[in-house]
């Protein structure tokens, strides 16, 4: 039995080895606690503390932070007669549009216009969108926050195409 603690404690960390040392009956007290003299009372040593915080830390980190990350930006054309809405993958770059399709019969449809030329997945990095102040503009600007390129994006035929992505050249 001590072989398995041993093994569980070196392969999975302390947080799972808690598990099997309580099944110890030959001790009172499980490894890595000490037990109080006279108050019956058990505390955890400080390199257990520091473990169990870690391991503590390390479990919120990893469920709460992909709640406030967001996957995608969407921004509506400037376009003022265009109910056109974009969207992009924030790490990816990738881009797609959707909008309100007429329908027989019905009150409409949704109608999604999925990446073409240069709106297919980039390199991981933080992209966003930002919309021109022209009314009769129907792209939108598809930025990279971390290297500053920017490209153009709007639907031809039946798919979004972004041109080229530019960095301005500062002249010295």
């Amino acid at each position: 039995m001590t072989n398995l603690i041993v093994f569980v404690k070196k392969y999975f960390g302390l947080c799972f080895a808690r598990a099997l040392t309580a099944v110890r009956a030959s001790r009172n007290v499980a490894p890595g606690l000490r037990r109080e003299s006279g108050v019956g009372k058990v505390t955890y040593d400080r390199e257990t503390k520091m473990r169990r915080t870690a391991c503590c830390l390390a479990f919120l980190a990893a469920t709460s932070l992909p709640a406030f990350a967001r996957n995608f930006e969407f921004l509506a054309a400037p376009q003022t007669d265009l109910n056109r809405v974009y969207r992009v993958d924030r790490l990816t770059g990738e881009m797609t549009a959707c909008q309100y399709g007429p329908k027989e019969g019905t009150f409409g449809r949704t109608v999604c216009f999925g990446p073409g030329e240069g709106a297919r997945a980039q390199d991981p990095s933080d992209f966003g969108l930002i919309a021109s102040r022209h009314e009769r503009e129907a792209g939108v600007f598809r930025v990279d926050y971390r290297t500053g390129a920017v490209s153009i994006c709007y639907v031809f035929e039946d798919k979004v195409v972004c041109t080229p992505s530019e960095k301005a050249v500062i002249p010295r």
